[in-house]
């Protein structure tokens, strides 16, 4: 049987949080009637993360470079269903998210799009208030946020994938890229309000509020920092193994 989409999970050390998301995945794909296929780009893992990706099923392919937008483009060129789908590691996704993203791309309307992004009970206040100014920007401006995507292939072909040249905020300039290839054939970049993405907020534990805002106004402010890799520790730097 021929497979109808592909969900992508770049993981890199993420043997704490993988089965979490696997589990709700693959509780999420029983329910939809097209076959599916979960494909978990290991980003040059140390701890048990491809092993973990194995005992669930997942088609496990390698990327050395530990760059999230090579990941995703690694576990891409694996997939061969007509739906992209990028999910992240410490990112639960529910059936009903699955259902309605797939349903939107089978319409023929639309060409991709995100959700909108909500934390886990016990997240710090600032941190959700961030999410809150986060969703009206994504809604006004269509942009995804990076811990879920969803794509035509063809679409995510004819744009090459995501910029290799960014180690952080790739998913903002793919979402505009791909938004420029689909508006001349009527296609939509939509973001999905309801049900929300429920995410991990536990980059709030590994950093302070400053050094958060401070990375954050680096990106707004000087966006050509996103391409080297020591500039990005909110994405890069955690906890030792």
């Amino acid at each position: 049987m021929s497979v109808s989409y592909s969900v992508i999970i770049p993981a890199f050390n993420e043997q704490e949080w993988l089965s979490e998301t696997l589990e709700a995945l693959q509780h999420a794909m029983r329910g939809i009637a097209m076959p599916g296929e979960i494909i978990v780009a290991d980003n040059n893992s140390s701890d048990k993360t491809p092993e973990i990706a194995i005992q669930y099923g997942a088609n496990v392919v390698f990327e050395p470079i530990n760059q999230i937008s090579r990941a995703r483009n690694t576990g891409a060129r694996a997939a061969t269903g007509k739906y992209l789908i990028f999910l992240d590691a410490d990112t639960p996704i529910s059936p009903m998210l699955l259902k309605t993203a797939l349903e939107i791309l089978e319409s023929g309307s639309c060409c991709g799009g995100g959700g909108r992004v909500a934390f886990e009970d016990g997240t710090p206040r600032f941190v959700r208030l961030g999410a809150d100014i986060w969703n009206i920007l994504s809604v006004r401006f269509g942009m995804a946020a990076g811990c879920f995507v969803y794509c035509l292939k063809e679409g995510y072909d004819a744009i090459g994938g995501f910029d290799e040249k960014l180690y952080a905020s790739e998913e903002i300039w793919f979402s505009k890229r791909l938004q420029a290839w689909g508006k001349p054939r009527g296609m939509k970049f939509r973001i999905i309000s309801d049900p929300p993405l429920i995410t991990s907020g536990r980059k709030s534990e590994w950093f302070s509020p400053l050094q958060m805002l401070g990375m954050l106004v680096i990106f707004c402010f000087f966006p050509f920092a996103m391409r080297f890799r020591s500039l990005c520790d909110l994405w890069y730097k955690r906890p030792k193994v």
